[in-house]
């Protein structure tokens, strides 16, 4: 039921939260992780009312508070892995394109049955526009669904792919350099206490010397990451994440990495915290490579340069490394990153296929979406695509038009799609040793 007052919020929790000074109490869980919560999420999100949406967003952070599920830094559990205090487990990060109340309560039914603390729910840049998912409303809806699936603890909210364009960024790199920024403020303010600069789009491979061909990427990390510090909350040391390889480009180095670290670390000022992760590329792209039937080509992830780049990475007091496009992998491949060291492995396609491909995703509201795509995206259709090519690879756009449509299904259907990825959950947890890292976050983060 869409809200369109204030009074219309409060009257819906009456009996299940009260505020109190500048908090809330918590009168009635069970009735209040019913219909409230649910109600509370569909406003934040859709409700007409601005006035509506933003009482309700501040109400869902205030309710978590309470609760005991707060957005949080996974920083100093990345800290102790990269001092060997913690480890054996590769954090799975997992972005939520679609149906995204419903995917991250399937997120964390699988958390708690797995004991699992270690986890991220991420967005990244491009995303939040071609989904229509701004980073408040995104952390409303992982705190949302915490609540809802009775989860308390840190939850990790990441920006991903906060990236550099690299063509604006020659035409003017203040002015492309204050838009990332930006981003970065409001995300903060949003409560994502986890982001990852992507800077890698301008190393310059034309340069004759490796520390030549990082610079602009080391520097502008630098410069973003000082941005972070400046503006991130007393108390909290924002995780921050770099990137040496372009995902899709070549595989990365030693020397590049080496050369990124050396230069990062001169180029930030004395005293700063720096980055807790960084980011390669091994041989996977995002989404996977397209076959012209619409089915996803096999890729050879090189595990010997993880194996070799995270032990480097520890070096400088790093968790590892962190792999990209890894959704669309075969499941018997996952165990290998927890094997070579990986930190941290981004998961988002395989998720949103799940979606659209489940047999409860309605086959008129596919054909909704994929008239949509051809109407008004064939700008983007290459003379070679043939039709299953092109749909695959935008179908991702589809998300936002039809959020709406698709966040209202009818309950079965998203129980039964809840049901799928809950259980794609429970392989990853299982394939990536993630199990039983609450204790972790406890020991770490708190």
């Amino acid at each position: 039921m869409e809200w369109n007052t204030i009074g219309e919020i409060f009257d819906a929790l009456k009996g299940a939260v009260r505020e109190k000074g500048n908090s809330v109490e918590i009168l009635d869980e069970k009735k209040l992780r019913g219909e409230p919560i649910d109600s509370l999420i569909y406003n934040a999100v859709f409700s007409s009312s601005k006035e509506v949406v933003s009482e309700s967003r501040r109400l869902i952070k205030a309710i978590a508070g309470a609760f005991g599920t707060t957005s949080a830094s996974i920083h100093n559990l990345y800290e102790a892995m990269g001092r060997g205090e913690a480890g054996g487990f590769t954090v799975p990060a997992v972005n939520i394109r679609g149906l995204t109340f419903d995917t991250a309560r399937a997120f964390f039914r699988s958390a708690l049955r797995n004991k699992s603390g270690a986890f991220i729910f991420e967005i990244a840049k491009s995303e939040i526009g071609y989904t229509g998912q701004r980073p408040a409303e995104y952390t409303a809806c992982c705190l949302a669904a915490a609540i809802k699936e009775g989860y308390r603890g840190p939850v990790f909210i990441q920006g991903d792919h906060f990236q550099i364009n690299a063509k604006k960024f020659v035409e003017d790199r203040d002015r492309e350099t204050a838009d990332l920024k930006k981003l970065i403020k409001e995300a903060l303010e949003a409560e994502f206490y986890n982001i990852d600069i992507d800077s890698s789009t301008v190393v310059d491979l034309t340069k004759p010397s490796v520390i030549e061909q990082q610079r602009p990427n080391f520097e502008t990390t630098a410069l973003l990451t000082e941005y972070i510090r400046q503006n991130e909350p007393s108390g909290v040391t924002v995780s921050v994440g770099g990137e040496i390889g372009e995902v899709g480009g070549k595989n990365s180095t030693e020397e590049e990495l080496r050369a990124f670290m050396e230069g990062f670390a001169s180029a930030l000022p004395s005293g700063r915290k720096g980055i807790s992760k960084i980011s390669i590329q091994t041989g996977t792209s995002h989404g996977g490579v397209v076959l012209p039937d619409g089915t996803i080509a096999k890729v050879k992830v090189d595990f010997d340069t993880i194996e070799r780049l995270s032990k480097v990475a520890r070096e400088y007091g790093m968790a590892g490394v962190v792999q990209h496009g890894a959704s669309t992998l075969p499941d018997d491949a996952f165990h290998m990153f927890v094997a070579r060291g990986a930190a941290e492995v981004h998961l988002a396609t395989g998720f949103q296929n799940m979606v659209y491909d489940s047999p409860a995703f309605p086959a008129d509201l596919k054909a909704d979406i994929n008239r949509h795509l051809i109407e008004k995206h064939s700008d983007e259709r290459k003379p070679a695509d043939t039709e299953e090519q092109f749909l695959y690879k935008t179908r991702k756009k589809g998300f936002g038009p039809f959020k709406e449509r698709i966040w209202t299904l009818d309950a079965d259907r998203r129980a039964k799609i809840g049901s799928e990825l809950e259980a794609r959950f429970d392989l990853y947890f299982e394939q990536l040793n993630a199990k039983d890292t609450m204790k972790h976050v406890k020991k770490f983060v708190g």
